[in-house]
């Protein structure tokens, strides 16, 4: 649903509004289920002293016995045949926020019968994610009348969350009984990963993109690269190329040169076998929130960007098109909607990816990895080969370990041994430390050569 969107309306009745038949008695029936504690002691009550009026002969104790019995069975009668007609709509307030930040959701009840309700209490099913279910207890409401009410919802971890159906329990004067009514509506919250604001920082395969560095799809070094058009109303007429009028019999203009427009691959690697732990503060979380930044950052740049994982799957579609065509919150958003439901793979293998970047790799390659073997070091070293610039930021499993691992050296010369390899065959390598801070890892990375290597992994 989008931001500021009511959600359809939906019609809960407080009556069956039908004609008797099997269907109103089977919903009758269901309306004595919603007897409440006092209505059952009430009948209760009214049952056992019209038994012992009969037994004793007290004529007066079974006409009370009888007022106490028949009451909450004429609040059923009541309740299930009064027909009123409510509809409810929600509105989410954003309808995508980041982990930790808070949605506001609107409720609004209206009455669009002829009579008031009576006692409403209202309820909203909400995921234990985000938090305890909201209830609200809601005075009588006039004939066309409405309120209005509202709750926040909030979590630590992302994904797709439902919100709804609503719910409304109608309830009689006494208190004798309670009708449960549902909605069928219910709207969706996306909370997307942390996206943090980095530096401009200038990487190799940026020159490819806005700027002085940009490449032309058209090179005007000589009369034979020239592609001539018509000549259009407001065209410089020094730019009016004579041979081509010539051949033509009308006006021709050197055609406008067109910048290329920068490419970025962002690389998530999704191994389950890559990553341990889970909860906020997991290395795979910390991966899906740097790609998510980054995406953005470049975005904001002006840079196309697919976002590709270990799978080979080009994310959010099958030609990875978020951010070639559209501006930036149009390619943004289906990114974000994508990372925050990502998960795991089952896949123990970097090179359905390598074959994905064969296919189409040039420009920038940013590569979020999990723990590496030697073989999946040289699978990455060679990913490096048609990129323009690469930078890899490396969250080896045995840093984050919280046992004896973190503090193994065999660990950390072997990470070592990896993260060398991968500078070797030119990337911009950099270890990711628990609690590592994205925008001084993405300044490290745009350092000058070794800087990186040095000061990496800075927390």
């Amino acid at each position: 649903m989008d931001r500021g969107e009511s959600a359809p309306a939906a019609t809960a009745p407080g009556g069956a509004g039908r004609e008797p038949g099997s269907g109103y008695f089977q919903g009758l029936w269901t309306a004595l289920g919603g007897l409440t504690t006092r209505g059952r002691s009430f009948l209760a009550a009214g049952v056992a002293a019209a038994g012992c009026a009969y037994v004793l002969g007290q004529s007066d104790l079974l006409r009370v016995g009888l007022l106490l019995a028949v009451l909450p069975l004429v609040c059923v009668l009541v309740l299930h045949g009064t027909r009123h007609r409510v509809t409810g709509s929600r509105r989410l307030t954003p309808a995508r926020v980041t982990t930790a930040a808070e949605a506001r959701v609107h409720l609004r009840i209206d009455n669009v019968s002829r009579l008031p309700t009576g006692l409403l209490m209202l309820q909203d099913r909400v995921p234990y994610v985000l938090g305890p279910r909201p209830r609200f207890v809601l005075d009588r409401v006039e004939a066309g009348g409405r309120r209005e009410v509202a709750y926040r919802v909030r979590s630590e971890l992302r994904g797709r969350y439902p919100l709804g159906p609503l719910q409304l329990r109608l309830t009689d004067p006494f208190g004798m009984c309670e009708l449960t009514r549902g909605f069928s509506a219910y709207d969706t919250l996306t909370v997307v990963p942390r996206v943090e604001p980095l530096p401009p920082v200038r990487l190799g395969g940026e020159a490819s993109g806005h700027g002085d560095g940009r490449l032309r799809s058209l090179a005007l070094t000589g009369e034979d690269d020239v592609i001539p058009r018509g000549y259009r109303h407001g065209d410089d007429l020094r730019r009016v190329h004579w041979r081509s009028t010539a051949r033509h019999g009308e006006l021709m203009v050197r055609r406008e040169e067109q910048p290329q427009r920068a490419h970025c691959t962002v690389l998530l690697d999704t191994r389950g076998v890559a990553y341990e732990g889970v909860g906020p503060d997991a290395p795979f979380e910390w991966a899906v929130s740097g790609a998510a930044s980054v995406a953005v950052h470049l975005l904001e740049r002006g840079i196309a960007v697919r976002l590709l994982t270990d799978t080979g799957a080009a994310l959010p579609g099958p030609d990875g098109g978020g951010g070639s065509a559209h501006d930036t919150s149009d390619a943004a958003g289906p990114m974000l909607d994508t990372l925050a439901v990502v998960d795991h793979s089952e896949g123990d293998s970097l090179s359905p990816a390598y074959d994905a970047l064969l296919r189409g790799g040039e420009g920038l390659l940013v590569a979020f990895l999990g723990g590496l073997d030697d073989q999946e070091t040289a699978v990455v070293a060679r990913m490096r080969g048609r990129s323009r610039a690469a930078v890899a930021f490396v969250l080896d499993p045995a840093a984050w370990a919280a046992d004896a691992r973190a503090h193994d050296p065999r660990a950390r010369r072997a990470a070592e041994e990896r993260l060398r390899v991968l500078r070797e065959a030119g990337w911009a390598a950099l270890p990711v430390a628990p609690g590592a801070s994205m925008p001084e890892l993405w300044r490290l990375a745009g350092a000058p050569a070794g800087t990186a290597g040095q000061r990496g992994g800075v927390a």
